[in-house]
C-alpha cells in the first residue's frame, strides 16, 4: 500500500527482539503503531523505535489491562490488535484496507495459522483458532488476565483471511508457557471463588488430550501433535492441580 491506513496497530511486548521485526514490518500500512513494553531486558524496544513506533514501558499487569492500556493511548478509532508472534499476510492487509473504508461491523475475527517447527498445524485444536483482532475501540473493552479477549457492545464479522501466528520456537518455551498459564489461571479461578476436589485435574487433564489428539485430528500432525495435545492437557491438569494446593495453602503465591 502506498498510502497508510488511518489505523492503530497495538502490540504488547517483553523480550521480543527475535519476532518483533517480523511483525512490524508486515503492518507498515498503518499510521499509528503503538508498542506497550513490560521491561524487555532485550533491544524490542529500540527494535520498535526504529520502525517509528510510538514506545512505552509499564509493569506488567496481565494480558487484558496490559492490552487496554495500550489502547488508550492510540491515536485512531479502528484498531488492529497484534501479539509479536504474528504476522499480517498481504492479503489480510488487503482486506483490512477495504474494512476501515467502508465498515459493516463493529468487529472483525480472523483464523491464525499457528506454526510450528516451520509447519503450519492444522489439527490439535489449533485451526481455525478464530480470533477478534479489528475493532472499532468506540465499542467495546479487553478482559482477561491470562488470555485476553476483545468484547464488543455491536457485530462481529468472521473473516476468512488469516493472521500468521509463531508462538512457539521449541517444545522447552510450550513448557514454559503452560507453567505460566497454568499457574496464572489458577490463581484467577482462586480469586473468583472456584473450588475443586481431587479428581478435578485427572478429568480434566484426561479430557483434554482426547479433545486435541484424537477429537481435534492431533495424532495426524505426528510427533508435534502428540506433543501439543500432552502440553494442552498438562495446562488443564496443572491449572487445577495448582488451584487445588491453592485451597490447601492459601498463603501459596504463583509468579
Amino acid at each position: 500500500m502506498s498510502k497508510k491506513l488511518p489505523l492503530s496497530v497495538i502490540i504488547i511486548t517483553k523480550n521480543e527482539e527475535k519476532l518483533i521485526s517480523a511483525c512490524l514490518e508486515s503492518v507498515s500500512f498503518a499510521e499509528d503503531i503503538v508498542v506497550l513494553d513490560a521491561g524487555s531486558e532485550d533491544n524490542t524496544t529500540e527494535i520498535a523505535k526504529s520502525f517509528g513506533c510510538r514506545v512505552f514501558v509499564e509493569e506488567w499487569k496481565g494480558y487484558g489491562p496490559q492490552k487496554q492500556s495500550a489502547l488508550e493511548k492510540t491515536y485512531h478509532k479502528w484498531v488492529l490488535s497484534l501479539d509479536a508472534d504474528e504476522r499480517i499476510p498481504p492479503e489480510t492487509a488487503q482486506i483490512i484496507s477495504q474494512i476501515i473504508q467502508d465498515p459493516k461491523a463493529q468487529a472483525y475475527s480472523f483464523p491464525r495459522k499457528n506454526f510450528f517447527h516451520g509447519k503450519w498445524i492444522k489439527h490439535s485444536g489449533w485451526w481455525p483458532d478464530r480470533v477478534v483482532r479489528l475493532f472499532d475501540k468506540e465499542h467495546g473493552k479487553f478482559e482477561g488476565i491470562v488470555h485476553e479477549t476483545w468484547v464488543t457492545e455491536g457485530k462481529i464479522i468472521e473473516l476468512n483471511v488469516p493472521i500468521e501466528h509463531y508462538s512457539y520456537q521449541n517444545y522447552s518455551q510450550m513448557l514454559k508457557k503452560m507453567n505460566e498459564y497454568s499457574s496464572t489461571r489458577a490463581r484467577e479461578l482462586y480469586d473468583k471463588g472456584i473450588r475443586v476436589n481431587l479428581l478435578t485435574p485427572f478429568l480434566h487433564g484426561g479430557w483434554m488430550f482426547i479433545r486435541s489428539y484424537f477429537l481435534k485430528l492431533g495424532l495426524l500432525n505426528g510427533l508435534d501433535g502428540f506433543i501439543i495435545s500432552f502440553i494442552n492437557a498438562c495446562n488443564s491438569f496443572f491449572k487445577y492441580a495448582k488451584l487445588l494446593e491453592m485451597q490447601k495453602t492459601p498463603e501459596r503465591q504463583y509468579e
